[in-house]
């Protein structure tokens, strides 16, 4: 099962849970009211629904590097943290980043400025990146 391909410098959002539309609807606002500008392609097709990472590690093509999933957590913790699946650099590696600061991270790894082991390796105790400390 191939992934879309995300628009220019966005990031893919992939939908894995179907259960409830509103939540979906209420994630995209989430992650869209974080920053004026657009940082990620929804994509909200059934063919994924409970995808697992191993089958989207298998299937992609080395052309998209990171995907963010919507799966059930995302779908009814109330910060909406989508999780992040590194395909390229260490496959299947993955972390959680709240809406709010979805826009860093995608912008970040979309320009290649930063890779996904940076914000993995500044994840907290649950695996969840909340941003860099500054102190």
């Amino acid at each position: 099962m191939p992934l879309p391909y995300p628009d220019d410098l966005t990031s893919l959002v992939l939908r894995t849970d179907f259960g409830d539309d509103a939540a979906w609807h209420a994630v995209q606002a989430a992650v869209d009211a974080a920053d004026e500008h657009t940082a990620a392609t929804y994509v909200s097709d059934p063919r994924f629904n409970q995808a697992d990472i191993q089958t989207l590690v298998a299937e992609e093509d080395e052309q998209i590097v990171t995907v963010f999933l919507a799966d059930a957590i995302t779908m009814t913790d109330p910060s909406h943290s989508l999780l992040a699946v590194d395909l390229y650099d260490e496959p299947g590696r993955v972390f959680r980043v709240p809406a709010q600061e979805f826009f860093g991270v995608s912008a970040n790894l979309s320009i290649a400025n930063m890779d996904f082991a940076d914000f993995a390796d500044a994840a907290d105790e649950s695996g969840t990146f909340r941003g860099f400390d500054d102190a």
